[in-house]
């Protein structure tokens, strides 16, 4: 029986950016088309941020420069403008306003410090009994003690009383590795689908 079901955060209960906003930053900060998910996301600062060995003004102002930003302000604003891009996942979360009261609900990710503010700004950090945030914890998905330490917290007897929910393979893939049901998403369509198969509805 399903007891509880973990969700990743970052393009599953916030909405992924779509293509089209990453081309316009580029445009406008002189970067060449596909660069800046680099930049922000395959570099050894991100890295630290998502285990807490860096905060994110730290991680901002390591990358600013490789962004075409070169000074504090100009770092700032860019900053600033990046986060009020950010969308909830409004399909997700009416998806865990409905399990929530039948199912334990979890947050699981890999996430600088902060990720309850966000949470609670989007007031729905009320509904997880969980929030396992990589950048407090000093560990990331994959690392199999993320998916035990969370699962104790839910205070389940075995694995297979949850379900966790991501958008990278890897880590579904990890999941499913510990006995864990594990669902890859892609839309919240097919999540929909996916846990009703699971008898989660």
């Amino acid at each position: 029986m399903i007891r509880a079901i973990l969700f990743d955060f970052g393009r599953v209960v916030s909405a992924p950016k779509p293509p089209s906003l990453f081309r316009r930053y580029e445009v406008e900060l002189g970067l060449s088309p596909d660069t800046i998910n680099t930049v922000m996301f395959d570099s050894p600062y991100w890295q630290d941020a998502l285990v807490g060995k860096t905060d994110m003004d730290g991680y901002w102002h390591a990358i600013g420069p490789a962004l075409g930003l070169h000074t504090p302000q100009a770092v700032a604003d860019f900053r600033k403008r990046y986060y009020a891009d950010e969308r909830i996942n409004a399909g997700v979360v009416r998806m865990l306003r409905k399990l929530s009261g039948t199912h334990l609900l979890a947050i699981l990710s890999n996430h600088p410090p902060g990720l309850r503010q966000w949470l609670a700004d989007w007031d729905i950090e009320g509904l997880f009994e969980v929030v396992f945030c990589s950048g407090d914890e000093g560990i990331a998905k994959p690392d199999s003690w993320a998916f035990r330490e969370t699962l104790r917290r839910l205070n389940l007897a075995s694995p297979r009383e949850a379900v966790f929910v991501d958008d990278t393979e890897a880590h579904v893939a990890a999941a499913r590795e510990l006995g864990i049901h594990a669902v890859h998403y892609t839309t919240t369509d097919a999540l929909g689908r996916e846990l009703e198969a699971l008898g989660c509805w």
